[in-house]
């Protein structure tokens, strides 16, 4: 059966061959652009059309036999549904003429579409939610560090304070040692001049003592 004899067949379902073809064709052209743009397109007990890739690999010219490098390329594929395999290896009987042979899709699951947009619309509001987390992010780092850099230099002026502290109680310490010694050498010149009233006192005993004699 050809693209012709297709539409034929479809033809009085369809109210006319014109109608069979458009809607021939729009099927087919819809898989296409589906499948060319990597998507999955799925009928339930029919099939599903699929991109597939095919990495680089050698072949062999069956004519000459020579090996022959191949490149990478993507090609469809079609595996088909489990009830149309069915009806082919004969373990399920073909319907009549006036039913269809594929079964019809479950309800709720032509709202597909509804469900790819929503998808891609919460996949979009979480990149953004990403993209604003990184931008979020170098902001708090900046606050971080200046944090840091206001937390060093208190404890630089604090250590410079502490620092400068112990420099004047050392400062104070040595003044207080330096008048310390001053006064020392006074009071022992203070005690050496004692002994000498007890040498005049003596000498005005003796005088008094010669002249009682005479």
């Amino acid at each position: 059966m050809n693209k012709a004899q297709l539409v034929e067949a479809i033809a009085d379902k369809l109210g006319g061959r014109q109608q069979a073809a458009d809607a021939v064709d729009a099927v087919l052209d819809a898989i296409v652009r589906a499948v060319v743009a990597g998507d999955r397109v799925s009928v339930t007990g029919f099939g599903s059309f699929e991109k597939v890739d095919r990495p680089a690999r050698y072949a062999r010219n069956p004519q000459t036999g020579e090996r022959v490098r191949v490149k990478k390329t993507s090609v469809p594929r079609f595996r088909a549904g489990q009830g149309f395999k069915d009806l082919v290896s004969g373990s399920k009987k073909l319907p009549r003429g006036g039913e269809v042979a594929v079964k019809k899709a479950p309800k709720g699951s032509l709202s597909g579409g509804a469900t790819r947009t929503t998808a891609k619309a919460a996949a979009k509001k979480a990149t953004a939610k990403k993209a604003a987390a990184k931008k979020a992010t170098p902001a708090k780092k900046v606050a971080a560090k200046k944090t840091a850099v206001k937390k060093t230099a208190a404890k630089k002026t604090t250590a410079t304070k502490k620092t400068a502290a112990k420099k004047t109680t050392a400062k104070k310490a040595t003044t207080k040692k330096a008048a310390a010694k001053k006064t020392a050498p006074a009071k022992k010149a203070t005690a050496k001049k004692a002994p000498a009233k007890k040498a005049t006192a003596r000498t005005t005993a003796a005088k008094k003592t010669a002249t009682r004699k005479r």
